[in-house]
């Protein structure tokens, strides 16, 4: 009687052994070109970054002076492993090119066809020609400003907004002083002396950051917002009492009058809210501080207009404007820092998961923050604004 087997003749042969296919590991050659872009200090990667990442075999081409805005030399990146590069335009030559500034369209025909172009977009600064000379080369655009982090935040953007925060108070600190013509204020709870009165529109990452250094220097905080969940989460955050109230103008106005510093820092969709009129500022304190976080965005202010990192301010109705859009290029240090501390890991991610190509594939948070691939528009918000051609991304990554 033949016994019953499961297995067929062939499959009780011996096989040949199948081997686990191990991800083939990138090198990646990345480049940093020097910030042209006005008042723009920042730069991408810190030697410590570049040292981690030439450690891990990777090649980088770095601008000589890319550094000297944040206070890193050519020998730091040297030392560090990177290529000091004196021609303009080798850095561009590279697969990957990292920058703050989107580049002008003198730097994109430096660029090879094909690369991988990671910086900021800064869409209200764009024109249309700029999209279509990265359409020419076939460039895959990221924009870092949109990249979304496993929690589906934007890390760079919230990491910039905490420097923007924090440094709103200090500017404001700076400009209350006697020597810069402000009321001969200071922050603090001096023993005595009525604590300063500060004014925020916004609960977001740049409101809390500000309120919390307020809070710190010993201020008086009033936090406005038409989000409660946001109004509720700051008072969670701070650890502390703190008067919030929505954006309602007898309110608004009451508290306008009574403070020393206002700050805006409330981020709209297209364009940020006017929360305080042009009637309310005339009513505010002579020698006032307004801190104007939301100017890129068209400002929460009636009265503030765009200035510069060289003539920050002007005086209207007798208040003190800042309303200078690229607050953390004040601080290039601590925001390239910052900056750095994102990049890194999620360059060595790349080159562990075999290049660029195949990381996209698997990283909805790197597909959304590109707004080109190989030359195809794929930002609907780009397409839009622009009267571009778009196609979805997701449709062109397998």
């Amino acid at each position: 009687m033949s016994s019953f087997s499961p297995f067929s003749k062939e499959e009780l042969l011996p096989q040949e052994e199948m081997l686990e296919i191990q991800k083939q590991k990138g090198d990646l050659f990345i480049g940093l070109p020097k910030e042209t872009y006005l008042s723009e200090k920042r730069v991408c990667l810190t030697p410590d970054a570049v040292g981690a990442l030439t450690a891990n075999g990777h090649r980088i081409v770095i601008e000589t002076g890319a550094g000297d805005g944040a206070n890193y030399t050519d020998k730091e990146y040297s030392d560090a492993g990177a290529k000091i590069s004196y021609n303009v335009e080798e850095a561009f030559k590279c697969n990957i090119i990292l920058k703050v500034a989107p580049p002008s369209e003198e730097e994109i025909s430096y660029i090879s066809p094909k690369t991988i172009l990671i910086s900021s977009l800064q869409l209200k600064t764009q024109n249309k020609k700029y999209f279509e000379c990265l359409a020419k080369k076939k460039i895959t655009a990221i924009a870092f400003d949109y990249i979304k982090d496993e929690i589906g935040s934007f890390p760079i953007v919230k990491s910039l907004s905490e420097i923007a925060g924090t440094a709103s108070i200090l500017i404001a600190g700076e400009l209350m002083s006697g020597v810069n013509k402000g009321n001969g204020l200071l922050f603090g709870n001096i023993g005595g002396v009525p604590p300063t009165s500060v004014v925020i529109f916004g609960a977001g990452t740049v409101g809390e950051y500000a309120a919390r250094t307020a809070i710190g220097l010993g201020a008086r905080v009033k936090v406005f917002d038409n989000s409660i969940s946001k109004l509720r989460k700051l008072q969670d955050c701070l650890h502390t009492p703190i008067y919030t109230s929505t954006l309602q103008p007898k309110t608004i106005l009451k508290a306008l009058m009574r403070c020393d510093v206002a700050i805006g820092a409330i981020r709209g969709k297209n364009r940020s809210p006017i929360c305080a009129t042009e009637e309310m500022v005339e009513k505010m304190k002579e020698g006032a501080i307004i801190v104007d976080v939301s100017i890129d965005r068209g400002g929460c202010f009636e009265t503030s207009n765009v200035t510069t990192h060289t003539a920050p301010t002007f005086v209207k109705h007798g208040i003190i404007h800042y309303c200078v859009p690229n607050i953390p290029a004040r601080y290039a240090r601590t925001a390239s820092v910052s900056i750095s501390n994102i990049f890194t890991p999620y360059l060595l991610n790349i080159a562990e998961e075999g290049g660029f190509e195949n990381t996209a594939r698997f990283d909805k948070g790197l597909r959304n923050g590109m707004y080109f691939y190989h030359g195809i528009l794929t930002n609907k918000t780009v397409a839009d604004w622009f009267d571009l051609p778009f196609r979805d991304i997701n449709l062109l990554i397998l």
